[in-house]
């Protein structure tokens, strides 16, 4: 039976994983953040930031339960993302529905890494984490995507 002191390959996989691409939105939205003019949208970013460097922080306290060690350093695609946003807000003048448009291609992203190991971690000790994270991580995705519509 798994524990968090033992928790099996595919769980710490899982985990390392989410600890990126929590690194990774992280990043992202405090680029978007300094792209943006709308001081209110800059705020919510900021916020956003900050719980995903939170979860992040979570994941790899659970992940030293079982003396294992996540990056934190974020992936390739994703510095390119925000390369992309940083770009595409520059020449548009930080123009709030192509910032919005790109954070909702973000959220999709995690939403799907975090869908997906939930599935794959079922019956795990951080489960329950997981599912706390990920109700937070798809209210944060119908916000940026309400919020986008409503800018178009």
């Amino acid at each position: 039976m798994e524990t968090l002191t033992t928790m099996n390959k595919e769980t710490i996989e899982g985990l390392k994983d989410l600890v990126k691409i929590n690194i990774d939105s992280a990043k992202g939205y405090e680029t978007s953040a300094e792209a943006i003019e709308d001081q209110n949208l800059a705020q919510f970013f900021r916020a956003c930031a900050a719980r995903r460097n939170e979860f992040a922080e979570q994941l790899r306290t659970k992940l030293e339960m079982s003396n294992e060690e996540a990056s934190d350093t974020s992936s390739l695609k994703a510095t390119a993302h925000r390369w992309w946003i940083k770009a595409k807000a520059a020449l548009q003048s930080g123009d709030r529905h192509g910032v919005l448009a790109e954070a909702e291609r973000g959220e999709d992203a995690i939403k799907a890494c975090y869908e997906e190991v939930i599935k794959e971690t079922t019956g795990s000790p951080v489960n329950d984490l997981l599912h706390q994270q990920y109700a937070d991580v798809k209210a944060t995705h119908d916000t940026v995507r309400d919020m986008r519509d409503r800018a178009a």
